[in-house]
C-alpha cells in the first residue's frame, strides 16, 4: 500500500506568522500533535506539541496568564522545525515507517512538487499494520 492511500488529507495548517498561543489553542482543542506550517500550498515547517512545550518551558513563567502572554508574543516561525523530513505520496507505507523510525519523528508531511498534500502519522501506520494483520488472520 502507498502513503497516499493511508495519509490524512483534511489538515489543519498554520502560517509562519501565526502566534504560538493560537497554535496552542488549536492543538489543545483539536487534540492535534503536529501542525504543518505553510506559505500558500508550500510546506515551510512543522510545529509539534513538543516544540510548543519546549517554548513554554523556556519562558520560565509561573502563572498561566503570563505564559499565555508570552506564547501570544512569539511567532510560530521562531519555534517550528524548518528542515522537515517529508515523504512522497507514492512511497510505500513501510518506507514511511522506516523513515519515521530512523529519524525519530512522529509524522511525515506528504509533499509533491513542494506542495503539501497530506500527513501520515505513527497512528496511521499502526492502523495500517493492524488492518493488514487482521486480514492475514481472516484469510488463514
Amino acid at each position: 500500500m502507498l502513503v497516499k492511500d493511508v495519509m490524512k488529507t483534511q489538515l489543519v495548517t498554520l502560517n509562519a506568522d501565526s502566534k504560538l498561543g493560537f497554535a496552542s489553542d488549536i492543538m489543545y482543542l483539536g487534540r492535534i500533535r503536529h501542525l504543518p506550517v505553510v506559505r500558500g500550498d508550500t510546506l515551510v515547517g512543522i510545529l509539534t506539541q513538543r516544540d510548543l512545550y519546549r517554548a513554554s518551558l523556556t519562558s520560565i513563567l509561573t502563572n498561566w496568564k503570563e505564559n499565555r502572554e508570552f506564547l501570544d508574543s512569539i511567532n510560530v516561525s521562531e519555534v517550528m522545525v524548518k528542515n522537515v523530513t517529508t515523504i512522497s505520496p507514492d512511497a510505500a507505507v513501510e518506507e514511511a515507517a522506516k523513515v519515521m523510525i530512523d529519524r525519530k519523528v512522529g509524522c511525515l508531511p506528504v509533499v509533491k512538487d513542494a506542495a503539501l498534500l497530506g500527513l501520515i502519522t505513527e497512528t496511521d501506520i499502526l492502523e495500517y499494520f493492524v488492518s493488514q494483520s487482521e486480514k492475514g488472520k481472516n484469510t488463514a
